[in-house]
């Protein structure tokens, strides 16, 4: 046969009927053969890998949320025939490694996770017209492709839960605020209490929590507070750990001495304590649909057809009680 018949068969294109594609699959395992992937990346211009340059925190290894993210990505690049690698790098390298990535054209796209407030990862990406997908948005007039959950929202569901309650002393314990999700929940937060006609004490709202370690400080520092608040809203998980083993450890009543509600779930780490949390749902479908998404773009779908807000849902739990007199 050909060469070109040969490697229309092993790449599955219609042109070539089953009988002889089934004769070059029999003879290419008789021989032990494998396509040479650099080769094929050469020829055709693609290297079918999907990437993310991730800046990986001692946490992230044990984060369930995470890999129950990228869980999804690589099941849904896997049905693509394609492989998702992940690149470790420190925070001060991060963009020249987006930079290095890019030039050599070591991946067909990007997932950009951990959007900043002003992100210089997507304006270089959006200036290379290197195709991405943000896990989260940033403040940029031009248009990308993204991936969120609607942070307003978030807030406000668990807000109105505290209120409902009789709360007026609430406290917010947050990620670092130049990271676009902490930045959207405080803003609702401060929103949502000016409305209720509440003011929001500067000493209970704690910024850079973002580990168990710095969630379990700034729980303590709340409860060296003489006026202390007589709820908290943690905006994300892994310091809402931090805070719910802190409250534990101070011999605190949760949902009665003080309410808690934390964003997102902590069941796999706080064993056998129903908390109250605003829950992402279908993390491991949202990781698939980013990976779709990606696709779509490095097929040529416009970046702006491929926004996307998924709504998060309040589970309640035995956090989050009436407040006490």
């Amino acid at each position: 046969m050909s060469k070109t018949t040969v490697s229309r068969a092993l790449n599955g294109y219609p042109e070539v009927n089953d009988k002889t594609r089934q004769r070059v699959l029999e003879a290419a395992r008789e021989a032990g053969y494998e396509a040479n992937p650099m080769a094929r990346s050469l020829a055709v211009g693609r290297s079918n890998v999907l990437g993310i340059i991730y800046p990986l925190l001692p946490a992230d290894l044990g984060d369930s949320m995470f890999l129950d993210v990228v869980g999804g990505m690589s099941e849904a690049l896997e049905a693509a025939r394609m492989n998702l690698i992940i690149a470790p790098v420190s925070q001060a390298n991060e963009l020249p490694s987006y930079e290095q990535m890019v030039r050599g054209k070591r991946v067909d796209g990007l997932v950009v996770s951990r959007t900043m407030v002003h992100d210089e990862r997507i304006a270089y990406l959006c200036k290379a017209g290197f195709p991405f997908v943000a896990h989260g948005r940033t403040r940029l007039d031009t248009p990308y492709a993204w991936f969120d959950y609607d942070n307003e929202s978030g807030i406000r569901l668990a807000l109105g839960r505290l209120l409902s309650l009789g709360h007026q002393r609430i406290g917010l314990l947050s990620a670092p605020l130049q990271m676009n999700f902490a930045c959207q929940r405080k803003e609702s937060f401060l929103a949502m209490m000016a409305e209720a006609g509440l003011r929001a004490d500067p000493r209970w709202m704690i910024g850079d929590t973002i580990d168990r370690r710095s969630g379990y400080q700034a729980m303590q520092q709340l409860l060296e507070c003489t006026d202390r608040p007589t709820a908290v809203v943690v905006d994300n998980h892994l310091s809402g750990v931090g805070a719910v083993r802190a409250l534990m450890d101070a011999g605190i009543e949760i949902g009665k001495e003080m309410s808690v509600i934390v964003w997102g779930s902590v069941a796999d780490t706080l064993v056998g304590l129903d908390v109250t949390t605003i829950d992402q749902p279908d993390a491991r479908r949202a990781g698939a649909r980013m990976s779709q998404m990606l696709l779509s773009l490095i097929e040529g779908a416009p970046a702006e057809s491929l926004q996307e807000l998924w709504q998060p849902v309040l589970l309640a739990g035995a956090t989050a009680g009436s407040c006490p007199h």
